[in-house]
């Protein structure tokens, strides 16, 4: 920035400013920007901050890195959903400049004469100091300079009160800006916490009958109860609309299906309705109404999938046919992933009539909206315009900014970050692919470093994803994958029947189920497997219990990996800044064999002197001491991880704490 005072690189910044950044409601935004200015005179900077609809904004003084004092940071946590702004202001700070001086003065064994225009520009200073502070504030700084304008005093007396700590924090709150340079505003879109942090459970409605039998909405509503013992807050409805009759898909994915095949929900549309109606085997609108009021009665909140495509018998097909591409031939083009074919579903062509299918797209939006949808899943956002999706996701915010929008991107880092910054509160991620730990290491860091730009949702699986670690790697790795999901991001998913190891692939070399319920009823026996021992049901419900109770663990931008010397074995940890809460996860990532090491406990990254750590494993109940290099052992069929929570946290460090996620920051 030109202007009498430097002000660059402030942090966070997306996309030159031209859209905001993101947080949630309660969370720590850090705030970090160079400072600086001409010759050897101090600078400082004031963090200014308002929040949505207010008239008075908040000053908050940044403090410069000791390695790099034209570094500053700053950190303000938002109350309120909405647009906050911030800016940088830069200032000379006369009276640290006059402090300097006169230190250094003193210590060179100077007099009271010779720094008698040093005392008198002081007294000046200290008053005009006090004359803008609150009267309960200002008595530190008249005393100040007093005390420097009375000669009857020794010079360490009349100096006493100018360099004390308790005028240092009357300054801090209320400095002396000279030379004031304003910065530019910066905006940060707020939305509710559970934007950053939530567990979602994926499962079929259709699925949820007995054996033989359609689910309904009332059979789902019944299938809640489970979800919720396993302390999951969001449960995820792929499409619950008609499915289409024309080139219907037949089990695992065959082009031949019979009477009984149900088809694939994503083939949306036929006689019986498009995108706002509901499969008439699934019940009403009522009957969703009251399901949506169960789930909310359970602690639950209801997603559904949002996927913009249609069946060839799709309403939309006959009365809005310029949504679509016609080929040379007269006939819809079908969707295409060579070699995939999608027959049974047209992909929408936003060029041809984009203001009339953006008017029917935001009316379908709000109508479920309008019937208690808070949450949208979205399906393959990446092939659909991204100013669409800025465009449609501001004006649901408009009326209702308490909806979330999760994009479903496998796609290249520009688009699946581009549509974060377009306005998606959550991102699918290439977690299901990083399995190695030099994989996981470089994921993480790169989650952490991009927390104002995209919230990423690690899911385990999905109905189209079936990694091969799972294939292969026996009940061991649906424990680490859990493991590691649950507590790298604040957000996590899990997609039906990973609970009972589900993992036979259609194919040699394929992640598609066999047997794949995208294509047809799948009947699971939960209890009977839960009584026999046969499931990861009260594994995953220890992991929703730890999330809860440790805010650590709520956290993005604090995840830091410490260093172990065995490459099968991970470590990290994360910290709370407001509370000091710190956990610290180890997990053999081998699901085979017993693997040891030593991990080193960067003590820097936990707010902590090195020294002697009570750590508290909240999986097993165990307790150690621990220091900065500490041997472990896990064997993955008893405990393929250690979760632990650090004990004693002194008061004193959280600052600390909070000062290194802040200096680890890089925007």
């Amino acid at each position: 920035m030109t202007g009498r005072l430097g002000i660059d690189d402030v942090r966070p910044q997306v996309s030159g400013r031209t859209l905001p950044s993101k947080a949630v409601v309660g969370e720590v935004v850090p705030v970090s920007a160079l400072v600086w200015r001409e010759g050897h005179d101090a600078i400082a900077a004031t963090l200014t901050v308002l929040a949505p609809g207010a008239t008075q904004d908040q000053a908050i003084h940044m403090h410069a890195e000791p390695l790099n004092p034209d570094r500053v940071h700053g950190v303000f946590v938002p109350d309120e959903v909405g647009t906050w702004e911030f800016r940088v202001d830069a200032w000379s700070d006369v009276i640290a400049t006059w402090r300097n001086a006169v230190t250094k003065k003193i210590g060179a064994g100077q007099g009271p004469a010779e720094l008698a225009n040093d005392l008198a520009h002081g007294v000046e200073l200290f008053e005009r100091a006090a004359r803008q502070a609150p009267s309960s504030e200002s008595e530190v700084l008249l005393a100040a300079a007093r005390d420097l304008g009375n000669d009857e005093l020794e010079l360490a007396d009349r100096v006493e009160v100018a360099l004390s700590d308790e005028a240092t924090e009357v300054l801090d709150d209320f400095p002396l800006r000279d030379l004031l340079q304003r910065g530019d505003t910066h905006e940060v879109k707020v939305e509710r916490t559970d934007a950053l942090f939530n567990s979602w459970y994926e499962l079929f409605p259709r699925s949820t009958g007995k054996e033989g039998e359609h689910g309904t909405f009332a059979t789902t509503a019944d299938a809640l109860d489970r979800v919720a013992r396993m302390g999951f807050d969001t449960v995820y409805f792929p499409p619950i609309h008609p499915i289409g009759e024309v080139n219907r898909k037949g089990r695992n994915n065959s082009l031949t299906p019979d009477s009984t095949d149900v088809g694939s929900p994503w083939a949306i549309g036929s006689a019986a309705g498009g995108h706002d109606a509901v499969h008439p085997d699934l019940g009403t609108m009522e009957d969703f109404r009251a399901l949506v009021a169960r789930a909310e009665d359970l602690g639950l909140e209801v997603a559904i999938d949002f996927a913009l495509q249609a069946a060839p018998d799709h309403p939309w097909a006959t009365e809005h046919r310029d949504f679509f591409t016609e080929l040379a031939d007269g006939t819809i083009a079908y969707a295409e992933n060579p070699p995939k074919k999608y027959q049974d579903i047209y992909p929408i062509n936003f060029d041809n009539n984009p203001e009339v299918i953006y008017k029917e797209v935001y009316r379908v939006v709000k109508f479920w909206v309008d019937n208690g949808v808070r949450t949208f899943r979205v399906d393959n956002p990446h092939t659909k315009p991204a100013n669409f999706w800025h465009w449609l996701i501001a004006e649901i915010h408009k009326t209702n900014p308490d909806v979330i929008f999760l994009a479903e991107a496998f796609t290249r880092p520009a688009r699946l970050f581009g549509l974060a910054k377009a306005g998606f509160s959550q991102s699918y991620t290439y977690f299901t692919w990083k399995t190695t730990k030099a994989e996981l290491t470089e994921f993480g860091e790169m989650i952490a470093e991009q927390a104002d730009i995209s919230r990423p949702n690690l899911f385990v699986n999905t109905p189209d994803i079936l990694h091969e670690s799972l294939q292969t790697g026996g009940r061991a790795m649906f424990a680490i994958r859990a493991v590691l999901a649950a507590t790298m991001s604040p957000l996590w998913g899990v997609y039906s029947g990973y609970e009972l190891y589900e993992h036979e692939a259609v194919a040699e070399g394929s992640e598609e189920y066999l047997d794949s319920e995208k294509y047809q009823i799948r009947h699971r026996d939960f209890d009977a497997a839960l009584a026999s021992g046969d499931s990861l049901e009260p594994f995953i419900t220890t992991l929703n219990t730890i999330r809860r109770e440790q805010p650590a663990l709520q956290q993005l931008r604090t995840l830091h990996f410490h260093e172990v010397d065995n490459d099968q074995i991970i470590a990290y940890s994360k910290v709370d800044p407001l509370t000091g809460n710190t956990v610290l996860v180890v997990v053999n990532l081998d699901p085979d064999w017993a693997q040891e090491g030593t991990v080193h406990v960067d003590f820097g990254a936990i707010g902590r002197e090195p020294g002697e750590l009570g750590v508290h494993d909240l999986i097993t109940g165990s307790d150690y001491t621990w220091g900065e290099h500490n041997f472990v052992r896990l064997e993955p069929k008893a405990d393929v991880a250690h979760v632990f929570v650090l004990q004693d946290v002194p008061v004193e460090n959280r600052e600390r704490v909070a000062w290194r996620e802040i200096s680890d920051y890089r925007g």
